[in-house]
């Protein structure tokens, strides 16, 4: 289900939507109007001195059990680099101070029955050390991997999966 498909009435007047699942949203008798925008998030290729790169495997869905960059979804006023300092210091906690904007793609999160549109943002990052402190919740395992091992076919979401081979081609792999 796309958030669209919620709106069956109006969330203004409650008449029945003409076409349910229109994006955006425009309701016929009171003239209601809803943009569906999607979810903004962001993500790092981390690397450490010994230049290999810091994957995280997923405790949770969706993609349980898949590797992925660290990163999240970002709050209402942050802006895309703090959001994702915060996040990896909660899912790993590493500090980061430079980074560098890399590329921005697509993707879609399927959770709790429905499909959110998400805009990924993604930068690559330096660390000093390799010692992490994770959240089992968010965290089953961190790999630090070497860019001619990184397995695409292992990445939880298509945005990183991307991202990683474009990451990979521009630093000769």
């Amino acid at each position: 289900m796309k958030p669209a498909d919620v709106f069956r009435h109006c969330p203004q007047c409650g008449q029945p939507a003409a076409q349910p699942g229109n994006a955006p949203f425009h309701c016929a008798a009171c003239g209601f109007l809803f943009y569906f925008n999607p979810a903004i998030a962001s993500g790092a290729v981390l690397l450490a001195p010994d230049d290999t790169v810091l994957l995280v495997r997923r405790a949770k869905d969706p993609h349980r059990g898949k590797l992925t960059v660290p990163g999240g979804f970002i709050d209402a006023g942050e802006i895309a680099e703090d959001a994702l300092r915060r996040e990896i210091r909660e899912e790993v906690g590493l500090s980061v101070e430079r980074l560098d904007y890399f590329c921005s793609l697509p993707n879609s999160y399927h959770y709790g029955g429905v499909t959110y549109q998400v805009l990924d943002f993604f930068f690559l990052g330096r660390v000093t050390a390799k010692a992490v402190q994770t959240d089992p919740a968010e965290v089953s395992e961190v790999c630090w991997i070497r860019r001619e091992e990184i397995a695409l076919e292992e990445i939880a979401f298509d945005s990183v999966r991307e991202m990683l081979r474009r990451f990979l081609s521009s630093s000769g792999r």
